[in-house]
């Protein structure tokens, strides 16, 4: 059977997406392994911290400085987090000074808000809603 362990985030710095993910999302370092001039820099969510880890991975190749800002000049979220109850989750990271371009959209099932991660990134929150949970 194949697992998710790891997905990528490309970020621009690595220490500050660790700022970031950490301090205003309120994930935890998992692994921190330099590679050269870069790390193996994972984080994972304190509600599952053996789940799947975010690689907060640099974005030094050109394809992934290009990809980043053509998703992010048309308002698309590079990925989605999970979140249960969404209006309490905006509301605390927007107190945290997190900048959101999309506030909490209900589309019946799924309720919505869109944040700018500081790192070229917009990421959407999701909360899934009545049987679609």
């Amino acid at each position: 059977m194949i697992r998710i362990t790891t997905t990528s985030v490309y970020v621009d710095e690595q220490s500050k997406a660790l700022d970031f993910y950490t301090e205003k999302l309120g994930f935890m370092k998992q692994v921190d392994v330099p590679t050269g001039e870069y790390r193996w820099l994972t984080v994972s969510s304190p509600a599952d911290p053996n789940g799947v880890q975010v690689l907060l991975e640099p974005d030094q190749h050109p394809a992934a400085k290009a990809f980043k800002a053509a998703l992010a000049e048309d308002g698309i979220p590079f990925t989605q987090f999970a979140v249960d109850d969404i209006d309490r989750e905006v509301a605390r990271m927007k107190e945290l000074g997190v900048r959101f371009t999309q506030d909490v959209t209900d589309y019946g099932n799924v309720a919505v808000a869109v944040f700018d991660d500081t790192c070229g990134n917009l990421i959407q929150l999701a909360m899934m809603k009545g049987s679609a949970a």
